[in-house]
């Protein structure tokens, strides 16, 4: 078979169909990178970036792609390959969409713990009293979980359209989850499909969920999309509201005993697609992101907060009285949830 056929054929074979939403994407081709091994946070190597311009004397865009994947492969297309899916995560866009001319920002050392490219930092000394405290970034579109303080996983996401479902910003818990929901603002005769779904809003019905690839900024009705592997570890991982008729949100009336993981909403929507990198004349810098001093120090997003941190702040006093404890929180009904359930 001709080689530069073959590089073809393996190159579309990243690309396949999901669901419903039309999103010619293998998202479970990215795992390999997103889930290496970890390495302990103190050894991670520091990372330096490079530009690379996408060119080809032939103004060819196949076989640009072929010789990108020989020039990051260190001559192995197969290697490159998939060093190309990392590049598709720091420059938030998918390889096939990539033009004569364009120009991407490539790592300076591979195949290491995702973390070692993270914009967010590896301690967060104001989450140390929290086991576990998980992050949305708008300016840069990511996400970031910690426990006690460390960064155990950061991912891309889109967030909601800045002009018409912004997802808002602030201080949250996750609620509770559910595998599969369909979005009530799914077509008719098309179905949105969305998987691993944690709630963060119960009133305004703001998701975490796993959807199309998230490349392009925001653009989401207001919930926050994540890829399949990230949207998955994220529902095993966090802790969702105890409630008298345990996690079944569905429960008219049912009692909040005690809150989920909590969530912060940071930053501004981007004015086009984010730009995770200070684009230098000789190289570019990845931009670090900043945090409160305390987790604390962001408002509540929501009444629920509000009434969480008189909770908080009531049993941190030396003395409370018995009046002065807020009463548990009531649960919405299913049916006025579900017609909130908007990707």
């Amino acid at each position: 078979m001709n080689r530069r056929f073959a590089l073809l054929l393996a190159g579309l074979a990243l690309a396949v169909p999901v669901g419903a939403q039309s999103v010619f994407y293998n998202q479970d081709s990215l795992r390999v990178v997103l889930e290496r091994p970890q390495t302990p946070l103190a050894e991670l190597p520091e990372v330096y970036y490079d530009y690379y311009v996408f060119r080809h004397p032939s103004n060819n865009a196949v076989l640009a792609r072929n010789q990108f994947y020989l020039v990051i492969g260190e001559g192995d297309a197969q290697k490159g390959m998939l060093r190309a899916r990392l590049v598709e995560l720091l420059n938030r866009t998918l390889m096939r969409e990539v033009e004569i001319g364009d120009t991407l920002v490539i790592p300076t050392v591979w195949e290491q713990d995702f973390r070692a490219y993270s914009p967010f930092p590896h301690h967060y000394a104001g989450a140390e009293g929290l086991d576990k405290l998980f992050i949305i970034h708008k300016t840069i579109q990511a996400f970031a979980a910690y426990e006690n303080g460390d960064l155990v996983r950061w991912g891309v996401v889109n967030t909601g359209n800045k002009e018409t479902s912004p997802t808002p910003t602030g201080r949250y818990n996750f609620n509770w989850q559910e595998e599969h929901r369909v979005s009530s603002l799914s077509p008719v005769g098309e179905t949105w499909d969305m998987y691993w779904v944690m709630n963060i809003h119960q009133e305004r019905g703001v998701h975490f969920h796993q959807y199309a690839m998230p490349t392009g900024g925001p653009t989401s009705h207001g919930c926050i999309r994540s890829i399949d592997a990230d949207a998955r570890w994220v529902y095993n991982w966090a802790d969702t509201w105890q409630t008298t008729a345990g996690n079944n949100f569905t429960s008219v009336g049912a009692r909040i005993t005690k809150p989920g993981t909590t969530v912060l909403i940071l930053g501004d929507d981007p004015a086009d697609v984010p730009h995770p990198f200070t684009y230098r004349r000789r190289y570019p810098v990845l931009m670090r992101m900043d945090f409160p001093a305390s987790p604390f120090d962001v408002p509540p997003g929501t009444a629920q907060q509000v009434r969480w941190d008189r909770e908080r702040r009531a049993a941190a006093a030396p003395t409370t009285r018995a009046s002065a404890t807020t009463p548990p929180l009531r649960n919405a009904s299913a049916n006025t949830e579900r017609r909130r359930n908007t990707p």
